[in-house]
């Protein structure tokens, strides 16, 4: 039947030639324009390095800045899986033109994507991302490079329970079969004795008293107070020293014996006599909360007015690390091994401070 005239017709018919400008999708106010813009400035500025991680014979590989795109889009847009993330690039023309593929370009295989972004690890790449986006021209005006804070998080690693096995061997198996039972009521378990044979590197920890205890790493940031951005980050083994250990490290690596009187906020988890000491010879000012009782921090650091600006800027780390594990799929990471955990977690601190600059620089401007 002929119907309305001003109906559209639901038919399609295939076009035999395409003349899509992926530019032309964008839209020109679209958040992700500022992204790509100071995220192809960091990766141009990081062409040596990555010139030194392959050969000057073989076959070509994946580019390592489409690598790093991807790994990006990943963590904005929630993308659990590679194999995932493959398929949406594919079809997705907003993830082509971010990551630098043409409409008829193919996608990579995710198994390929996978082992060509391990070698990114080797150079620690994630860190040297992190820093070139913070000395971006655009970037490097809203740091401080005064006033910082410090955090951990735990990220839950990726093995069970039931691989928390005994070193000598001694233990009771699992039952058999696909996710079989075990019991582990009144063993006494520790890292001491027990390892996951799935992640050996996980350790067995909880968050605080009256908490379950999970296989874990540690996640560590320290963060200017000006607009909350991450300037250091990393993983490491979770331990109840870690934080404070690795705290030091990152004050270390962000102003390597500086001279100027810097503050870092902290929570009450800091609060311990070596490490304040420890701020006090770097020329660090421990903005500590302070304990209930034996605080390591006393009125010489409390009256002044700094010392309660810190305490109240140190909450913004949350918002990175609750991003991260919302978003960025930090909770519970999918990947093994210290290194590569650490590289997600450091990648996932990059991105925070991308997806915010896009508002930032636009209140500047």
């Amino acid at each position: 039947c002929k119907g309305a005239a001003m109906r559209g017709s639901d038919q399609r018919s295939g076009e035999l030639f395409s003349y899509v400008d992926i530019e032309a999708r964008v839209p020109s106010r679209h958040p992700l324009r500022v992204i790509r813009s100071i995220v192809n400035d960091v990766l141009a500025s990081l062409d040596a390095e990555f010139d030194k991680l392959y050969a000057d014979t073989g076959r070509g590989s994946i580019p390592p800045e489409r690598l790093l795109r991807s790994s990006l889009l990943q963590a904005f847009f929630s993308i659990r899986s590679e194999r995932l993330l493959m398929e949406q690039l594919d079809y997705n023309l907003l993830y082509r033109w971010f990551v630098g593929l043409g409409v008829d370009d193919a996608v990579w295989d995710h198994s390929v994507f996978s082992k060509n972004r391990d070698r990114l690890l080797e150079a620690d790449v994630a860190a040297k991302v992190l820093a070139a986006v913070l000395a971006h021209p655009q970037v490097k005006p809203l740091l401080s490079d005064e006033h910082f804070s410090v955090d951990g998080t735990l990220i839950e690693a990726w093995a069970s329970l039931k691989s928390f096995r005994a070193k000598d061997g001694e233990d009771e198996p699992p039952a058999p079969g696909r996710n079989g039972e075990r019991d582990f009521h009144n063993e006494q378990r520790s890292n001491d004795t027990h390892a996951s044979t799935t992640d050996p590197e996980a350790k067995l920890y909880k968050k605080g008293k009256g908490k379950e205890a999970k296989l874990s790493f540690m996640g560590h940031a320290l963060m200017e107070n000006r607009h909350g951005l991450v300037v250091q980050a990393g993983a490491t083994e979770a331990n109840g020293t870690a934080e404070r250990k690795a705290a030091l490290e990152m004050i270390d690596r962000q102003a390597p014996g500086t001279s100027s009187q810097l503050t870092l906020g902290a929570d009450k988890a800091y609060d311990a006599r070596e490490f304040v000491a420890g701020l006090r010879q770097k020329c660090v000012t421990p903005h500590v909360a302070q304990k209930s009782k034996s605080s390591a921090i006393d009125a010489r650091t409390t009256r002044h007015a700094g010392y309660a600006v810190s305490l109240r800027k140190r909450k913004l780390v949350e918002e990175a690390f609750g991003w991260a594990k919302t978003i960025a799929g930090c909770a519970k990471v999918k990947v093994r091994g210290l290194a590569r955990v650490g590289f997600h977690f450091t990648l996932a601190m990059a991105a925070y401070n991308l997806i915010r600059l896009p508002k930032l620089i636009g209140a500047v401007a």
